[in-house]
């Protein structure tokens, strides 16, 4: 049986939590479609990162950020009563591109097999 370390654990416990606290109040308060990616937490439990993603404009990854950083220690309170742990971490929000990255990257893929597709055609 594999052993999972207790941070791993609460990682994942404070993605859940935070996705689905979040989920619903995001949708009501911003205008662009925020999704919590990942959590990271020291090996000590005392800090935490949460990381989001936003689907729009740089305006609304700002108006994102901005309500993420107001909403901070709300969210780090409920998490703490959620956990029932002695030490709540220190959490803090940060914007994660990967999904943005990886959006690029496929429409660069889909224009060069366009471009392919048009030299095979010309070719014949």
């Amino acid at each position: 049986m594999r052993q999972f370390k207790r941070a791993d654990r609460i990682r994942s416990q404070i993605l859940r939590d935070v996705q689905k606290m979040l989920a619903e109040e995001c949708t009501l308060n911003l205008k662009a479609l925020v999704t919590f990616t990942d959590v990271e937490i020291s090996n000590d439990l005392k800090y935490a990162t949460i990381y989001y993603s936003v689907l729009g404009q740089d305006e609304a990854k700002n108006e994102a950020s901005k309500y993420l950083s107001r909403i901070m220690h709300r969210v780090q309170m409920q998490i703490g009563r959620l956990l029932r742990i002695k030490n709540v971490p220190e959490i803090k929000f940060k914007f994660d591109p990967s999904i943005e990255r990886g959006m690029r990257i496929e429409q660069l893929l889909n224009e060069i097999s366009k471009e392919n597709e048009q030299r095979k055609t010309d070719d014949i």
